[in-house]
C-alpha cells in the first residue's frame, strides 16, 4: 500500500480515503510504515541485507539535523518493539529525565503522540515508566546518573541526544550491560553529530548501522518561518553542516582548543573547589536574532586546576531574563562572585544584576583587546592540562573548536567562549598585565594555600 498511496494521483488518494471508515482512517494515520520516509525506518535485520558476510546490527544510529525527524523514528521503533514482544523491557535514556519526558514521551513526535488513541500506553511520571496494555514496559533514565542504569535489564533501547551526554561513556557501558533480555537485544541512537569519542566508536562498529537525515529531508513537516530564519541563515555554514545537514566536523585546522585536549583532561567531578565564579557576556540587544548571552560557571580546586562546571547561556532573552539566570548560577554553584562584560552595557549590567540581587558581588571587566588575544592565554592553560571540563558541554565545546584566527567559521559572535574567556581569566590570569601560563600556575599553586590560611 505504501508504494500505492506514493505512486497515485491526489484524486485517486482522495478517493481511496473517501471509501475507508472513521476506524479505518485512524488505522491508516497511524500506520508509519505508509507516512514515513525510507531514512526513518528501521535498517535490515543485517547490514547491507547480508547476514552472512557481517553480523546482525545491535545499534541503529540516526545521525539527523534539527527537526529532521528522527525522535519520530525512535518513538515509532519503540511503539513496534512494544507491540510485538508481550515481555518487552525497553529503556528510555535521555540528556536528563525531563528531556527524556519531555520529548520521547509527552513531545510532538514522541510515545504518546505516536499511538493510536486506544492503544496509548499508560504513563506513569511517578514510576517514570510507561506500560502498555500488553504488558511491555518502558522506564526513563537520565545520563546524568549512569548509576541509575546498574541492575535493571532490557531487551531495547532508545537513547536521545547522545552526542549531548554529559557522561556519555559511562551512561552507554552501564546501559550495555542491562541489554541481555530476548534473542537479540537492540537498540536504536538518535542524535545531533558532534565528534564525540563514543559516536566516532559507534561508526567504526561493526554491528552498527548509520542512517543520516539532513534537516531538508523534512522541510515539509516544518513552519515556513524556521526554514526562512534558521535554515537560511546557517546554511553552509560550519554551524549549519552539522546542525543541519547531519555532518560529522572535525575541528578546524586554526582552531584555538583542538577537540581531543578538551576530551583529554575531562573529567566527571571537580576536585575541592576553593574559588568560583559566574562569567556573562550580555548581548547589546534581545530577540531572537539578538546574540546570545555567554553564561559559564568555572572553579578553581584545591588540585591547582581550574573546572568549567556548567553553561547556562540563554538566546533571545531580556536582560532581566539573562540577569535572574546569572544570579540562578550563582546562588546554585554557591559563587564567590560574578565577573561581567560591561562592552556593550557599561553600568546598566551591573544595575540589572543588581536588580534580581542586591547583595550579589560583581567584578565589571571591559575587553581592550581583541576576543582572539583575549582567548590565547587561556587556550594556552589548556594545552598546558590545567583546565577540565566537568562531563559534556556540548554547545561551548562546539564553539570553542570552531572558534580560530578570524573568530568562529559562520561569522557569529562566540558568546560561550567569551564568557569561559572572562572565566578563567578571573581565576588564573587576572593581574598579570600580559598575562604568561607560568604566572597561572603559580596563582593555581598559592592560592589554595591562601584559602586554606584563611579558613
Amino acid at each position: 500500500m505504501r508504494a500505492a498511496l506514493r505512486d497515485s494521483s491526489p484524486e485517486t488518494i482522495e478517493r481511496f480515503l473517501s471509501r475507508l471508515s472513521p476506524s479505518e482512517l485512524t488505522a491508516l494515520h497511524y500506520d508509519f510504515e505508509i507516512w514515513a520516509r525510507d531514512d526513518q525506518l528501521p535498517p535490515e535485520s543485517s547490514l547491507h541485507g547480508s547476514s552472512e558476510s557481517r553480523p546482525p546490527w545491535t545499534t541503529w544510529l540516526m545521525l539527523g539535523g534539527r527537526g529532521a525527524g528522527k525522535t519520530r523514528a525512535g518513538a515509532e521503533w519503540v511503539r513496534a518493539h512494544a507491540g510485538a514482544a508481550n515481555d518487552a523491557r525497553i529503556a528510555l535514556v535521555g540528556e536528563t529525565l525531563s528531556d527524556a519526558r519531555a520529548v520521547m514521551v509527552e513531545g510532538v513526535s514522541g510515545l504518546l503522540a505516536v499511538h493510536p488513541p486506544g492503544a496509548k500506553p499508560l504513563f506513569e511520571p511517578s514510576k517514570r515508566q510507561l506500560r502498555w496494555g500488553n504488558g511491555a514496559v518502558a522506564q526513563l533514565f537520565s545520563a546524568e546518573d549512569p548509576e541509575s542504569l546498574r541492575g535493571p535489564q532490557f531487551s531495547a533501547a532508545w537513547c536521545d541526544e547522545l552526542a549531548k551526554w554529559r557522561r556519555p561513556q559511562e551512561t552507554w557501558d552501564m546501559l550495555q550491560f542491562g541489554l541481555r533480555l530476548g534473542l537479540a537485544p537492540r537498540q536504536v541512537v538518535t542524535t545531533t553529530p558532534r565528534p564525540i569519542p563514543l559516536i566516532k566508536a559507534l561508526l567504526a562498529d561493526a554491528r552498527t548501522v548509520l542512517t543520516r537525515v539532513a534537516t531538508s529531508a523534512n522541510a515539509a513537516n516544518l513552519a515556513p518561518s524556521f526554514l526562512d530564519a534558521i535554515v537560511g541563515r546557517y546554511r553552509g555554514t560550519r554551524l549549519g553542516r552539522q546542525e543541519l545537514d547531519a555532518e560529522l566536523l572535525e575541528d578546524r585546522a586554526d582552531a584555538l582548543w583542538p577537540r581531543g585536549v578538551i576530551e583529554r583532561h575531562r573529567v566527571t567531578a571537580p576536585a575541592l573547589l576553593v574559588r568560583v565564579v559566574v562569567a556573562v557576556d550580555p548581548p547589546a540587544s534581545s530577540g531572537p536574532r539578538a546574540d546570545a548571552c555567554g553564561i559559564i560557571v568555572a572553579g578553581l580546586g584545591e588540585d591547582g586546576r581550574a573546572y568549567v562546571l556548567a553553561t547556562a547561556t540563554l538566546q533571545g532573552v531580556r536582560p532581566l531574563d539573562w540577569a535572574r539566570a546569572v544570579t540562578a548560577a550563582y546562588r546554585r554553584y554557591e559563587a564567590d562572585r560574578i565577573v561581567a562584560e560591561v562592552n556593550q552595557g557599561g553600568e546598566l549590567v551591573e544595575t540589572v544584576l543588581r536588580q534580581v540581587d542586591p547583595a550579589v558581588p560583581v567584578r565589571s571587566v571591559r575587553a581592550m583587546r581583541g576576543k582572539v588575544l583575549r582567548a590565547e592565554p587561556v587556550a594556552a592553560l589548556y594545552e598546558r592540562g590545567l583546565v577540565s571540563h566537568v562531563g559534556a558541554l556540548p554547545a561551548l565545546e562546539d564553539e570553542m573548536c570552531d572558534f580560530g584566527l578570524d573568530g568562529l567559521s559562520g561569522g557569529g559572535s562566540p558568546d560561550r567562549v567569551d564568557a569561559l574567556v572572562w572565566a578563567l581569566t578571573d581565576l588564573c590570569l587576572r593581574g598579570q598585565g600580559e598575562p604568561r601560563v607560568r604566572g597561572c600556575v603559580m596563582a593555581l599553586i598559592v592560592m589554595p594555600r591562601l584559602a586554606r590560611g584563611i579558613q
